[in-house]
């Protein structure tokens, strides 16, 4: 799969835009509006992205993770090569090297939410201008679809291609969602 990202100033046409993908096969997990209008967004009940994901938090707790190895392994070698496991057992080095991992791993997270999500970095200025990040997630079989859709929309202006997310992710999004329309229908 692969992400598709345009610019709008207007939220009227990215209503109709979304509405196009769908009645076209784009399901709405594929379909996302980025922007600091969110009464607006949510008004025209479009598919705005989750608070969590405009963050790097995944990303910084990656980080922090990999610190964590690192760290987690000096202590471990650190105690080998000093003698210490051998004298007093392994238990506190390792408990010690379990402390490294974890706190290297949540201060990433916490750093990663103080800053924007590396994907939508280069959207700051737009973002912060009024206009808005429309992304669209499309199988190679759907790019003539958005080509097409994109093309009827004179408002829309291309701005990127970037890395979506993956197809069996976007797939169990749109079954969770059918199954809950489905839910909620039956109890109106």
């Amino acid at each position: 799969m692969k992400r598709h990202f345009f610019l709008s100033d207007d939220l009227d046409e990215l209503e109709q835009v979304e509405r196009d993908l769908e009645a076209a096969g784009v399901s709405t997990p594929q379909i996302h509006v980025l922007s600091e209008d969110d009464a607006g967004v949510q008004s025209h009940r479009l598919n705005d992205v989750e608070a969590v994901l405009r963050k790097d938090v995944v990303h910084g707790t990656e980080r922090g993770a990999v610190i964590g190895v690192i760290g987690a392994a000096i202590v471990l070698a650190a105690a080998w090569a000093t003698g210490i496991a051998a004298t007093v057992t392994w238990v506190p080095p390792v408990f010690l090297a379990v402390i490294v991992l974890g706190f290297c791993t949540w201060e990433g997270g916490l750093i990663g939410i103080q800053e924007p999500h590396s994907d939508f970095k280069r959207f700051t200025e737009d973002l912060r201008a009024g206009r808005h990040v429309l992304f669209v997630d499309v199988s190679t079989a759907q790019e003539d679809i958005l080509r097409r859709i994109a093309s009827t929309h004179p408002k829309l202006t291309a701005a990127g291609e970037g890395p979506a997310a993956p197809g069996w992710f976007v797939s169990c999004r749109t079954r969770i969602e059918t199954m809950m329309k489905g839910t909620a229908w039956r109890h109106q």
